[in-house]
């Protein structure tokens, strides 16, 4: 009976179970029925605020204007104060029909921008995918997003801001203007306005202005050029950046054959042609502001991707005409003496605090749509680099001071090959104020050791200097790939902007036909430390003040920057015939409170060059025109940068490891460095001792010799190891070192009547010494016969006669205790002021006085024989 009634019970419960699970499986279905609807409702309310959202957005979209769509409207651009320069567009058009263009061309802008064109009716959404897939696939810029009739829109009728609603009203429009025009007339608006660098309009006027032909003339290779020019100008100008251009060619060729419009063979064939090889050189002669000009439409390009030749705006940009004449006046004037008209230049003055570029110099008689060197141009950087990429991460990081010790001695890089200085040789240990001015090499390098690639590479792309990776031989300017003197002028402004890199920009802003401003005025940003920026400032200051950069002295101008010249590779040296001690570059990057410039000189590398390398003097002129320019813009600019609270300066004895100087240590021992507050050195040197000085010193004149004799006493004691050194002044002229012995006393023969000799004498032991011992007397004049005077008696003779006695025998016979002062007559001479003349004689030597300044065939210096860092 029990285990019959358990069973019922598990039955039941079975039962129960079942029962449960049917109810909820049938409570299931209602649930998701519920959440099906409330998605529904909140897709159909969601749909109909989109609707009414996207018609709020288009019913403020502009009205299909035709002669907007077809015509294109100029703009102005002004200076810094505001005036007008020069108006852009509506010059260089050659308007083609479409029934004029060549089906090559076509193809080639259809591969490239939009295949699906006779397919899609002004949007395409199966484009905008394929063309991700495109950029991952074959490289960024392989393909657009954008169709073609939406790029007209957009050059015709829109703001390029990118927002939300001006993308809507986009989409709109290009669905209106494929219902009122045809797929031709769209596509004939489209070739007509696009852009070329050279203020060139049109596909018509780019065949003739890049290969001198008609349209109908074109080969499949320059066709493809055309058509992949206009998604970045300047980057893909074939007179420019021909490697870039033949890259974005072959693009547009692979494109083609991918689509169907050519062949794979025809593709390979065409690549095969170097893009250069076509290529015409411009004809039209630039004006002044030719370089700046074209920097400003490339600016506003990349930043609202306007067309300024079309979009009739209003362009304020940050040109100072007098800077960019006085920068064309050096590069194309006759200031400079350049040894032939082959040598090719590259200048950009900046604004140091705003980063405002006040003037472009792109190069020597450079036509318009010609070679920019002051933008475009990558050389090898030399030593300016060593700022930015060696003593700034080393000081930002490791707080190094300008006095750090670092040893200029024979050294390989980390992989065992050998690194040179420019001159060969080796000048032992170093402050790295006196390394950088001295342009040493090995310096540099064990500084970007220490402080580490990686954080060198980071401070450095901080500046604007654009480094993918990074090497040892980056230490001394080896790149790669190069930079421009626009790049190296950012950097360095960062230096004298307390730190704050603000990128170098031309324009400030725009204001569209319709009255909308837009900034385009970049955010500073705090690119490092203000002590690295005034401590590295300042060592540069060192450069121009003694260094390789000395000739660039302006009087009253403080500047601070760095030389740079780069070397021919062995193959090169050989290949050109490269003399010994040519450079293939020169550079010279400086600046003040308010002004930066960076020059670069060099010549074009080519097979037909007759000569490719600077001379001695040729790697002068990058400083020459650095100091010419600055002439122009900063002369009777007196201030100075100021010495932020982050930093102390210190006096230190020269030639220890960070030894504060004592109250001992000679005054031509001492430099003044700075250092990182809270980094600043403790120890005080115990190298000099202060000894006793000299005492007794007595003076005496004997007339029969002509001659003066001094003698003094010390602690016999202390006589062991010592030594004297005595010093002479004539007539309050410098004093002289005249013995050094340990004799305690010195005689002068064959003195001159009427002169005042004065003497020091300081007991030396090793680096100790005392202070010195003071006397001074003055030489009587000879006796003179006096004629007889008629009535003179006898008396009165023997009168006279024994005041010349007194007179004689008092000279020379006075002696002093060396702490009085002599009356300078002979009687009592030798008691001369023991402080007299200490401020003329502190240090015990004159100052050396550095003959007239010329620069060095190579980088070299020579320093002041007291330097105290100022």
């Amino acid at each position: 009976m029990t285990e019959q009634y358990k069973s019922r019970e598990e039955r039941r419960k079975k039962q129960t179970q079942k029962n449960t699970k049917k109810k909820s499986k049938k409570k299931k279905p209602g649930l998701w029925k519920k959440i099906l609807l409330s998605l529904l409702a909140i897709g159909i309310v969601g749909m109909v605020a989109g609707g009414i959202t996207f018609a709020v957005i288009v019913s403020d979209a502009p009205p299909l204007d035709d002669k907007k769509l077809k015509d294109s409207f100029s703009s102005k651009i002004y200076d810094m104060n505001g005036e007008e320069i020069t108006e852009f567009g509506q010059v260089k058009r050659t308007y083609v029909p479409y029934d004029d263009i060549p089906k090559v061309l076509e193809n080639a802008v259809l591969a490239t921008e939009d295949a699906r064109f006779y397919e899609h009716s002004g949007v395409d959404f199966i484009r905008i995918g394929g063309a991700f897939v495109a950029n991952v696939q074959e490289g960024f810029g392989a393909e657009g997003g954008s169709t073609i009739t939406q790029q007209v829109i957009k050059n015709s009728l829109l703001t390029r801001d990118k927002t939300v609603t001006r993308k809507v009203q986009e989409l709109w429009l290009a669905f209106q203007l494929e219902q009122k025009y045809s797929k031709q007339e769209i596509l004939e608006m489209y070739l007509n306005k696009i852009y070329f660098p050279g203020n060139i309009y049109g596909v018509a006027q780019a065949a003739e202005s890049f290969y001198g032909k008609a349209l109908s003339e074109l080969e499949l290779h320059e066709a493809a050029m055309i058509a992949g020019i206009p998604q970045s100008p300047n980057n893909y100008n074939p007179r420019t950046n021909p490697e870039k251009a033949e890259k974005r060619r072959n693009i547009v060729l692979t494109l083609m054959a991918k689509h169907g419009f050519i062949t794979e063979a025809e593709a390979e064939e065409a690549k095969q042609v170097p893009v250069q090889s076509t290529v015409i050189e411009p004809t039209e002669k630039a004006n002044p502001y030719h370089a700046f000009v074209e920097e400003v439409i490339e600016e506003v390009k990349e930043k609202t991707d306007l067309d300024a030749g079309s979009a009739g705006l209003e362009i304020y940009t940050t040109l100072d005409p007098k800077a960019q004449d006085a920068v064309e006046n050096v590069l194309n004037g006759d200031v400079m003496n350049f040894p032939d008209d082959e040598l090719q230049a590259g200048i950009t003055l900046l604004d140091t605090q705003t980063g405002e570029i006040r003037a472009i110099g792109g190069g020597r008689n450079q036509p318009v749509g010609g070679y920019n060197y002051a933008t475009d141009t990558r050389r090898q950087p030399g030593s300016t680099i060593k700022p930015v990429l060696d003593y700034g991460p080393v000081i930002e990081h490791d707080k190094w001071s300008t006095f750090h010790q670092i040893v200029d001695e024979p050294y390989t890089y980390s992989d065992g090959t050998k690194i040179n200085n420019w001159d060969r040789s080796y000048k032992g240990k170093m402050s790295i104020r006196q390394a950088l001015a001295d342009s040493r090499n090995i310096p540099a390098l064990k500084a970007l050791q220490e402080v580490g690639l990686d954080k060198a590479k980071e401070f450095a792309q901080g500046l604007g200097i654009p480094l993918d990776e990074i090497y040892e031989p980056y230490a001394i300017g080896g790149f790669r790939d190069g930079v421009s003197p626009l790049q190296m002028a950012g950097a360095f402004s960062a230096f004298g902007n307390n730190g704050i890199y603000i990128e170098p920009h031309a324009v400030k802003k725009i204001v569209l036909s319709d009255g909308t401003e837009i900034s385009l005025e970049p955010e500073p940003e705090a690119a490092m430390s203000d002590y690295t920026a005034f401590m590295v400032t300042d060592m540069m200051k060192s450069v121009v003040e003694y260094g390789t950069g000395k000739s660039v002295q302006i009087s009253g101008v403080n500047i601070a920057g760095k030389t740079g010249t780069t070397n021919f590779s062995e193959d090169d040296k050989s290949k050109y015939n490269v003399p010994s001690g040519a450079a293939k570059d020169a550079w010279f990057v400086g600046y003040n409170p308010n002004y930066t410039a960076a020059v670069w000189t060099g010549y074009n590398i080519s097979a037909d060059s007759e000569k490719v390398y600077l001379d001695s003097s040729d790697q002068k002129l990058a400083r020459a025109m650095f100091r010419e320019v600055f002439l122009e813009v900063a002369k009777g600019d007196t201030s100075d940068f100021e010495q932020p609270n982050s930093v102390v300066r210190l006096a230190v004895e020269k030639g220890s490891d960070e030894v504060l100087a004592s109250d001992y240590t000679p005054s031509n021992q001492i430099a003044y460095e700075y250092f990182v507050k809270g980094f600043e050195p403790k120890k005080v040197s115990k190298k000099y001792e202060k000894l006793d000085k000299p005492s007794d010193l007595n003076i005496n004149y004997d007339q029969v010799t002509n001659s003066i004799s001094i003698n003094w006493g010390y602690n016999e004691d202390a006589l062991d190891g010592l030594s004297f050194e005595v010093r002479q002044s004539i007539d309050g002229g410098a004093y002289e070192v005249v013995s050094q012995s340990a004799s305690t006393s010195y005689q002068i023969a064959d003195v001159t009547p009427g002169s005042t000799y004065a003497f020091q004498v300081i007991a030396v032991s090793g680096n100790n010494r005392s202070d010195a011992a003071a006397t001074q007397l003055q030489v009587p004049e000879p006796d003179v016969d006096v004629p007889e005077l008629p009535g003179d008696d006898e008396e009165g003779q023997n009168e006279d006669d024994q005041e010349d006695e007194d007179s004689g025998e008092g000279n020379g016979n006075g002696n002093g205790n060396g702490e009085q002062n002599g009356n300078g007559n002979g009687n009592g001479n030798g008691n001369g002021n023991d402080s007299g003349n200490e401020d003329e004689s502190e240090d015990g030597t004159e100052q050396d006085i550095e003959g007239e300044q010329t620069d060095p065939d190579v980088e070299t210096t020579v320093p002041p024989t007291e330097n105290t860092g100022q």
